[in-house]
């Protein structure tokens, strides 16, 4: 339960700490999904016209690149920067304190200059990795879309994304803990995946359980927010991105702190953490 859900104690305990880190991404990417293309299609899925949807609709609602316009384009791009940045603050910022039991800024920079290419190339990895997957994901409901039997088509459709939002789920689990890893260690790339899937290797279930309850849970929510209007499908995908955003990074030190069985000091009462 601890590599699960330990991850929130921290998040609620330290909340005002590490949430700044999450507001300006959270707010990009609210803005970042494509309402227009999700919403057509959810509600293509409740009334039956998913069987004449064109590809491009599916395409749009699973990429995570906005390709409707060259707004969306740039916007995408100042996502993708800052997103990066603030992970990497926040990663400094956490480990920092679970590390030697502080929460002040002293020293950030310093890491952060260290930290934000690891953190962009992952993100670029992470960001190659969902737009194959929304591709191939797309291009098979697309097939199965033009199956005319209600039911074989809507239990196809539901398996087909079921399964790759497990698949891709546990393609992220396997560079997890890379970042961290990096971070406290400073080994070398290789070394650091090496010795960062060696220490997933242990608890991979027990994170892969983790991931999908957050994922699942933010794309049944987003399904469901799509079909009010979009200023509720903002302000709703806004505060879940927060918590996403938080999420994502702080459960990376946590596990990687379990796992490597460090001491986290900021577990420690004392005179720092005044």
């Amino acid at each position: 339960m601890r590599t699960i859900f330990g991850h929130w104690k921290y998040i609620l305990k330290n909340l005002w700490y590490v949430m700044p880190f999450a507001i300006i991404p959270a707010a990009l990417l609210a803005f970042s999904f494509d309402y227009e293309a999700v919403s057509y299609v959810m509600h293509a899925f409740f009334t039956g016209g998913l069987h004449d949807i064109d590809f491009f609709w599916l395409l749009r609602a699973f990429s995570l690149v906005r390709v409707d316009s060259w707004q969306g384009a740039l916007l995408t791009v100042a996502t993708a920067v800052l997103c990066c940045v603030c992970f990497a603050l926040m990663l400094v910022f956490v480990e920092k304190h679970m590390r030697i039991g502080k929460r002040t800024l002293s020293g950030l920079w310093r890491q952060f200059k260290w930290m934000i290419l690891p953190v962009t190339c992952m993100a670029l990895v992470y960001a190659a990795l969902c737009e194959v997957w929304g591709a191939v994901v797309a291009a098979l409901l697309f097939v199965v879309c033009r199956l005319r039997s209600t039911v074989v088509f809507y239990l196809l459709f539901l398996f087909v994304f079921c399964s790759f939002v497990f698949l891709l789920t546990y393609l992220v689990t396997l560079l997890y803990l890379f970042l961290p890893c990096k971070q406290v260690t400073g080994f070398r790339t290789y070394d650091a995946f090496f010795y960062s899937y060696r220490l997933m290797a242990g608890v991979r279930g027990k994170l892969l359980v983790s991931l999908l309850l957050s994922f699942g849970g933010s794309i049944l929510l987003l399904s469901a927010l799509s079909l009010l209007p979009q200023s509720v499908f903002t302000i709703g995908s806004f505060v879940l991105c927060v918590f996403l955003f938080m999420s994502f990074g702080v459960r990376m030190e946590t596990v990687y702190f379990e796992t490597d069985k460090l001491d986290r000091e900021d577990r420690l009462k004392s005179y720092r953490e005044l």
